[in-house]
């Protein structure tokens, strides 16, 4: 869908009619934001990795073009694992040498409110950012088994119930760093891996507490009101 908005800048909103991605689901996505355009790509909720018959796997693949002086931001809400999910999960974005990016991505382990823990799921998750062919960012998260207790031990994750990994390209990188370390708590770290490469990594308690986070910060990097959904 594309909602209406006040500015020059296009918005689209994925709607998943399924309601959630379960065993021997095939999504695939593609994207481009052409030259000299903004584009700004959400979800209407939170995607849901529902409970996967045995030997079914649930496969979603998003992929994101961005050509010169174009501006994509990648902001689809949470994705919650439930019990018993099976989820293989790629998101890869093909830069150009003279375009920007905003991605976030936030995992949800389990409904916090509901006493839902993740003792039974699968999740195969990857970004792959290139810019002008070459690797840019790459990142994968495995989990597998009991997810709660691995998640549990103080080196992985002590305990959390979400994570978000965001990811900036832009040439005020640089400058954006320190501001944005001044609101990060101490389940959040940001770092600059390149000139124009920004990258924070958050852990929470819970989705609510996540988004708290990370409301603010979104707003600011893009520069512009997030779109509505993130405000229901």
């Amino acid at each position: 869908m594309f909602p209406r908005t006040s500015d020059t800048a296009l918005q689209g909103v994925i709607v998943n009619t399924a309601g959630g991605v379960t065993g021997g689901d095939k999504l695939n996505l593609n994207a481009t934001a052409r030259a000299g355009t903004s584009l700004t790509l959400t979800t209407q909720a939170a995607e849901r990795a529902y409970r996967a018959q045995p030997g079914q796997m649930g496969m979603v693949r998003n992929a994101l073009s961005v050509e010169p002086r174009a501006s994509l931001a990648w902001l689809p809400q949470e994705t919650i694992l439930f019990q018993d999910c099976n989820l293989d999960r790629s998101l890869t974005v093909d830069l150009n040498a003279h375009s920007r990016l905003l991605l976030c991505e936030t995992l949800v382990f389990g409904r916090a409110a509901m006493g839902e823990k993740l003792t039974k799921a699968h999740l195969n998750d990857r970004i792959d950012i290139r810019r002008a062919g070459h690797p840019l960012f790459l990142d994968t998260i495995r989990l597998q088994g009991d997810v709660a207790a691995h998640l549990a031990k103080p080196a992985t994750a002590g305990g959390a119930g979400a994570i978000a990994t965001l990811v900036y390209v832009a040439p005020d990188a640089q400058g954006r760093l320190a501001p944005l370390r001044a609101q990060l708590g101490p389940t959040a770290g940001a770092s600059l891996i390149g000139d124009d490469l920004l990258i924070l990594r958050a852990l929470a308690p819970d989705s609510f507490a996540l988004r708290q986070l990370l409301l603010p910060i979104l707003s600011n990097l893009h520069g512009a009101p997030l779109p509505r959904p993130w405000m229901i």
